[in-house]
């Protein structure tokens, strides 16, 4: 416990001026100042929940344990959730507050804790952590983020998250920023999941199918080839391990803001996703989940 206490008082100072994520706002949170996330010190959630949609690993018989905090340090101008992410619908909790959803999911037989767009409240969401294990959390924790991670913030997860849920978006930086606001989102993507790789691993699936550990890489197919899936599928494979398992969506629709935007004002089309599928299997990736209809 001691060495979380340590990796708390770190994230506190990562936070106030703020360099928790690679925005590096540089604003005093404890002080009430908000940057790009619009996140101040309070911690705020959305919903917490068991949840069946995930990877079946991740959802299992019971549901992962979903917790989902308000607020995201990229701005998607599609985004399904953006009542949630843009708008920051959702109410303050304490740290304990936190713990004891935790605690209630584990008692519910989720099979993990699953923190959605948890990098803001990092400090926050480590202590609530530290507070649920002394009272009894074993379940795995598994921390889904949008990839655009410090490097330094995820070394204070290290030992502490068992399962890594990123998702890797773009390849080209000029898209990232345009429909993400997110500046040099492939370079800090690949460091992002190249250290959650060297933190967990490929994923370990018990014997009733159940993520105990590893990563899983979501990448959501876009209209046009934007997300730059074949250089993606390149890096994984070449650079992390040829094991991973991705998660390739189809799901994308025009939420949000785009229909402002003509290149993703419509679905993915049978021709893209088909695209998308032969980039996995053209690097030699095995593992995973498509979402064919």
């Amino acid at each position: 416990m001691k060495e979380i206490e340590n990796r708390i008082q770190i994230a506190d100072h990562l936070s106030s001026p703020c360099q928790i994520c690679p925005h590096k706002c540089k604003i005093n949170r404890n002080n009430g100042e908000t940057g790009f996330c619009r996140s101040a010190k309070d911690m705020t959630i959305s919903s917490y929940n068991a949840h069946f949609g995930e990877e079946p690993p991740l959802s299992g018989t019971f549901g992962s344990g979903t917790v989902f905090f308000t607020h995201c340090n990229l701005r998607c101008v599609y985004c399904q959730n953006y009542p949630i992410s843009q708008m920051g619908n959702g109410y303050k909790i304490t740290d304990l507050e936190l713990a004891k959803i935790m605690l209630d999911l584990q008692e519910r037989k989720c099979h993990n804790v699953n923190l959605v767009t948890p990098t803001h409240f990092a400090g926050r969401i480590l202590n609530a952590i530290k507070l649920a294990i002394e009272r009894g959390l074993h379940i795995p924790i598994v921390y889904n983020s949008s990839g655009y991670e410090s490097v330094k913030t995820l070394k204070l997860f290290d030992g502490i998250v068992s399962i890594y849920l990123p998702d890797a978006r773009y390849a080209d930086n000029r898209i990232a920023e345009k429909y993400s606001s997110a500046p040099g989102y492939f370079q800090i993507m690949k460091a992002a999941i190249k250290e959650m790789y060297r933190q967990v691993g490929d994923l370990v699936i018990d014997r009733n199918g159940v993520a105990v550990s590893g990563l899983i890489v979501r990448h959501l197919v876009l209209p046009e080839g934007m997300s730059g899936t074949k250089k993606i599928m390149e890096f994984i494979a070449g650079d992390i391990s040829k094991n991973t398992f991705i998660s390739l969506m189809s799901q994308y629709f025009p939420a949000y803001r785009a229909a402002d935007y003509a290149a993703i004002s419509r679905r993915i089309n049978q021709d893209e996703y088909k695209k998308a599928i032969d980039a996995f299997h053209g690097t030699g990736l095995v593992n995973g989940w498509f979402q064919e209809d």
